[in-house]
């Protein structure tokens, strides 16, 4: 029987991305995760949820409060980490990062940290479910 997922909810504010990754630290330091896999999700959480508080809720909704939940589930070398937020609709999966640019002079500004998360993770899926943006993370150990 698979183990229950472990959760988190948010309120998107400064102190947010923080609390999120001690949270999964402390996850990952439970479970024994591979150094490479704890850099790689926390780093993916880092950017996916300071985009989330930076941008999803830029015009806040009088419908319902800014929320985050985060739920972080394994399943023998497999770890899945969803981010669900109510704020604005945004498919990160859908962009392209920026082409790497020959020096910093050239490099643009934004996008790199989607880079990141595909070098990272094994698989990036988002999904609108209602009134929620869900992305999640996942990596095999």
């Amino acid at each position: 029987m698979p183990s229950q997922p472990d959760t988190l909810q948010l309120v998107p504010d400064d102190q947010a991305v923080s609390l999120a990754t001690q949270w999964l630290e402390r996850i990952a330091e439970r479970d024994g995760w591979p150094a490479k896999m704890n850099f790689g999700l926390t780093l993916s959480l880092d950017e996916a949820l300071t985009n989330i508080v930076s941008y999803a809720f830029a015009a806040p909704s009088a419908a319902h409060a800014p929320a985050v939940r985060l739920s972080c589930h394994r399943e023998g070398n497999r770890v899945q980490l969803e981010l669900a937020d109510n704020g604005r609709p945004y498919d990160p999966t859908s962009a392209a990062p920026p082409p790497l640019a020959a020096d910093l002079d050239q490099a643009e500004i934004g996008g790199h940290g989607l880079r990141l998360m595909h070098h990272y993770l094994d698989d990036l899926r988002y999904a609108r479910d209602g009134d929620w943006n869900r992305l999640t993370l996942i990596v095999q150990g």
